[in-house]
């Protein structure tokens, strides 16, 4: 990596950074069940408190799937609230995998996600699937996941804290986050950042990483 050769360590966020995501599957599935005069209440739930609670910890599945129940006066059961929630994660490409296992071998690697705890049994797995046996546990030198927190991004906190459990300084950190307003909450307490704004984005800033 020839971009900042200062750079120490490296973080990198989940969502169509590592792991393929397209929220729009989550609302068709909603879509379908819901009469077209309650649709605009869809788009607007990705940004109630029942999500972002679900996201910081402060209510836990069960509190959430009651939440989404009462959001859309609805009785839908937990295991279909949990399969539409879950239908947004599509994949992880296999060849930011195998990029991760080179990087892992001359970098310290972290994960810093707005997630919560029904996706990322779902994230974990697919993890499990695809790497080698025995390397999940280990490609990621720490986690640091939005409902572990208590703290999301773009907040200045989360990455205080990151910085804090890090021990290292801003400018020794490179953050990889496919939304700007993320990237900018990093900026303000000196880390540096690179927009994922297309799939290749990751592929191709690391293209000289063998």
């Amino acid at each position: 990596m020839k971009k900042h050769p200062e750079i120490q360590l490296l973080i990198f966020d989940l969502g169509n950074v590592i792991y393929d995501i397209d929220y729009q599957r989550t609302f068709d599935k909603l879509y379908a069940k819901l009469p077209n005069e309650k649709h605009a209440m869809v788009k607007e739930f990705m940004v109630s408190p029942i999500h972002m609670d679900l996201e910081t910890g402060a209510i836990d599945e069960a509190g959430f799937r009651d939440g989404v129940r009462e959001y859309f006066s609805t009785d839908w059961e937990d295991a279909w609230i949990d399969e539409a929630w879950n239908s947004l994660l599509v994949a992880i490409p296999q060849e930011r995998l195998d990029l991760l296992l080179r990087l892992k071998q001359k970098y310290p690697l972290f994960m810093l996600s707005n997630t919560n705890s029904i996706h990322f049994k779902v994230v974990e797995q697919a993890f499990l699937n695809q790497l080698p046996e025995n390397t999940w546990p280990h490609l990621f030198d720490h986690l640091f996941l939005s409902h572990e927190m208590g703290l999301r991004k773009p907040g200045e906190a989360i990455y205080q804290s990151v910085l804090q459990k890090l021990g290292a300084k801003p400018e020794q950190c490179l953050f990889f986050d496919d939304l700007k307003e993320n990237l900018l909450g990093a900026e303000k307490v000196g880390i540096r950042t690179h927009h994922i704004n297309h799939p290749k984005a990751l592929i191709n800033f690391f293209q000289d990483v063998q």
